[in-house]
């Protein structure tokens, strides 16, 4: 029997964070609207909290590595607590400047990053460690993740109405500060939670050649690269939708803040369900098959629900049925990362990942808001919601999906020219048969990440 008290403690830790930033997820759009009346700023906002996300993936591999992955999500929480606590207490003090508001959104966005991956990369570790399987524990991940989201936004509707959006964003920050008291109490004793020695000395270059090793993994596995290419879509009109589209459609035609928590905790709520059900029954199906039918069916019909009717019911029970469908995303595409990476460039890869699947986050959000301004609300939801249907058609066109189901250690990787050679970087350590598909019991807005997201 192993020790489960950090794996228990590290999806506890989560899954507070997760709630916490379902809190600003809500709380931060709002109290733009509220202060300054402005979509576009909105949408500045959203684009100042996210570019440094990407930032951070495209570079942070190799430094959790070095600094650890323990260290990391304790220090991770721990700026992000200081910064999210730091926009309410300034504008009680009449002194939070607009540009004030955003530097604060960056640095939290940029400082979230690295802890959200450090979590991520644990898991199989922590599975091992705590004497479960794989498939078991990456499932508990997600379903504790999307289970955190729905309370989370559904204590921020209620909450913003009743205590202001400032009070909520208060609340987010001890969130954070709980999150990084779990990590370092209960995370002990787990070889790779801790600083890994360095395979070169510390230089630029030894840094250089470990994140292009993180790289040259996702160009050369052609299934990852298009999990990234598809997400990135789907991911940066998921933040158009969450930080400027729900807000505005919300205030314009629903109840306000209240409607915005229920929507998103109703997204949440199916979001869990589905992962249990594809937890009992799902993974007795073709992976390539379920995932196909879930991923246009989980986020492009709210768009267009939102943008032809005001009224809250159609779109609660789309959100619902939509959340379910996305349920069932993360629990393949995790498992599918976890046995195509090999553990020594999890980290590297995880980074990598990151980085793609959120690269078009700052211009969603941003685009959102000048799309309301030039076009409308309306014009603003069928353009957006355009994108997220072709994003979605990606598996039904591009061949490389039809190796969803194939055993990993099968499918040839190309080369990638200027990457120097890796040790089974080229191709993942093979995982068995038995292990990889074994059925997991239990298994955002942004209903599909393959790597952690904001």
């Amino acid at each position: 029997m192993g020790n489960r008290t950090p794996l228990a403690a590290t999806l506890a830790a989560n899954s507070i964070s997760t709630a916490g930033t379902s809190l600003t997820l809500i709380g931060v759009p709002w109290f733009v609207l509220e202060t300054t009346g402005s979509a576009g700023r909105a949408g500045v906002v959203a684009f100042c909290a996210t570019l440094p996300i990407v930032v951070a993936a495209l570079i942070g591999g190799p430094v959790i590595d070095r600094f650890g992955r323990r260290r990391t999500a304790i220090a991770s929480d721990a700026v992000c607590a200081a910064a999210i606590a730091a926009i309410p207490l300034l504008h009680f003090a009449g002194v939070l400047d607009f540009w004030m508001l955003c530097a604060l959104m960056a640095l939290n966005g940029f400082a979230h990053t690295p802890g959200n991956t450090a979590r991520y990369v644990l898991i199989p570790d922590l599975a091992e460690h705590a004497g479960t399987t794989l498939p078991r524990a990456a499932s508990l991940f997600d379903a504790v993740s999307r289970g955190a989201r729905m309370v989370g936004a559904a204590l921020a509707g209620i909450l913003i109405a009743f205590v202001g959006a400032e009070t909520v964003l208060l609340l987010d920050a001890a969130t954070f500060g709980l999150s990084a008291l779990l990590i370092a109490a209960g995370v002990r004793g787990v070889r790779a939670a801790e600083p890994r020695k360095a395979e070169a000395p510390v230089s630029l270059r030894a840094y250089g050649t470990e994140l292009r090793e993180g790289y040259a993994h996702v160009l050369g596995n052609r299934l990852l690269l298009a999990v990234v290419v598809m997400v990135m879509f789907m991911n940066g009109t998921d933040q158009g939708w969450n930080a400027v589209l729900l807000p505005v459609h919300a205030e314009g035609e629903l109840n306000g803040a209240p409607a915005i928590g229920l929507l998103t905790a109703l997204f949440g709520a199916g979001g869990l369900t589905g992962a249990l059900l594809y937890g009992a029954v799902g993974h007795r199906f073709p992976r390539r098959a379920v995932f196909t039918v879930c991923v246009i069916l989980c986020g492009a019909p709210r768009f267009l629900v939102a943008a032809v009717t005001g009224t809250t019911l159609p779109l609660a029970v789309t959100m619902l049925l939509g959340g379910i469908a996305g349920g069932v995303l993360n629990p393949i595409l995790t498992t599918v990362v976890y046995e195509r990476v090999p553990d020594r460039l999890r980290s590297r890869v995880s980074g990598a990942l990151t980085a793609g699947c959120e690269f078009a986050m700052p211009v969603g959000g941003l685009a959102a808001g000048l799309l309301v301004e030039g076009a409308g609300a309306t014009g603003a939801l069928l353009a957006m919601g355009g994108v997220y249907f072709l994003a979605t058609l990606s598996p039904l066109v591009f061949p490389s999906w039809r190796t969803l189901d194939e055993v990993p250690g099968t499918e040839p990787v190309r080369p990638v020219p200027g990457a120097e050679p890796v040790k089974d970087a080229a191709r993942p350590e093979p995982v068995p048969p038995a292990q990889a598909q074994a059925p997991a019991p239990v298994s955002s807005s942004g209903p599909c990440r393959p790597t952690p997201g904001p």
